[in-house]
């Protein structure tokens, strides 16, 4: 069991992705969706930045449960309501589900999304960083805490990654101190989500319901 643990510098509930009952990584992250040591079962952690002010935060925590293709997401009805409504609820609107093959072209389009560019065409920079890790990865056992994050306990310090880049090979084989966070997350909370994502602030909105769509 590996534990793959990165910085979010920012969270708009697009990447991960927490609604409709499924905690889905569909964009950014290639370098752990395109993985060769990722499994079923493995744990990711998304962890607060300086960018945020929330350093040392814990986002979100996903057990990895699937690993879809672009184009099974994008077919499968389980996710129907995770592609994108630019026009809206703010869930809507961040929906993840974006990515598909052209059956006539066999290129790889970029819906209208948050990674597409004003005008709504295609943002060539965020499509090949979306599309270099080509897996969806999928699970309905996660924690989501957005701007209800809360610190990393000092007996789980081994999870904390103080770089920019992604750490996992540090707990190669150390099971049992990812057993032990994992069962810590389970003796404190239910799967789920317990805050808005941290960027919705900008908003302005005096009230925001994460489950509104």
């Amino acid at each position: 069991m590996n534990c793959y643990r990165y910085k979010v510098e920012h969270d708009y509930g697009f990447a991960p992705n927490p609604f409709h009952g499924y905690l889905t990584l569909a964009t950014c992250k290639g370098d752990i969706r395109k993985n060769k040591h990722l499994q079923l079962g493995d744990w990711i952690v998304g962890l607060g930045s300086k960018s945020m002010k929330n350093l040392h935060c814990i986002i979100f925590a996903m057990r990895v449960e699937e690993k879809l293709t672009f184009d099974e997401y994008w077919l499968d009805s389980r996710f129907q309501c995770k592609k994108p409504i630019l026009n809206g609820s703010l869930v809507e609107m961040h929906g993840d589900n974006v990515y598909h093959t052209d059956m006539i072209t066999g290129k790889v389009i970029q819906e209208n999304c948050a990674h597409s560019l004003e005008d709504g065409t295609e943002h060539s920079g965020h499509k090949k960083r979306d599309t270099e890790g080509m897996n969806v990865l999928i699970s309905r056992s996660f924690y989501y805490f957005g701007d209800q994050a809360p610190l990393v306990p000092d007996e789980f310090s081994y999870i904390i990654n103080d770089s920019r880049n992604l750490k996992f090979r540090d707990l190669m084989g150390e099971d049992i101190k990812i057993q032990r966070f994992a069962d810590w997350l389970a003796s404190k909370y239910n799967y789920g989500i317990y805050g808005d994502p941290c960027n919705w602030r900008e908003y302005h909105l005096k009230e925001m319901n994460i489950y509104e769509g």
